[in-house]
């Protein structure tokens, strides 16, 4: 467990609120996707305009931890993306 946190560079907490975010944004893309699938008119790009916002977060994250400016024991907590 401390391993992906050190490599992610959170403390657990920290991991808890993206991860969570990470939740409530699949369960949204998830439920418009239902809604979508039942009513067609509806949501039309909502699902896929969710995933894609949610893997670019994602991609942006790993660039940041990848980068050669980025130390593993600076202490500095990254801040959310939006």
């Amino acid at each position: 467990m401390n391993s992906h946190l050190n490599r992610v560079n959170e403390s657990y907490f920290q991991h808890m609120r993206h991860a969570l975010s990470f939740t409530l944004g699949m369960f949204a893309g998830a439920l418009c996707c239902l809604v979508h699938a039942i009513f067609p008119f509806l949501f039309e790009n909502t699902g896929s305009q969710i995933v894609q916002r949610l893997h670019d977060r994602m991609v942006r994250n790993r660039a940041k931890l990848s980068s050669p400016n980025h130390s593993l024991s600076s202490g500095a907590s990254r801040s959310p993306n939006p």
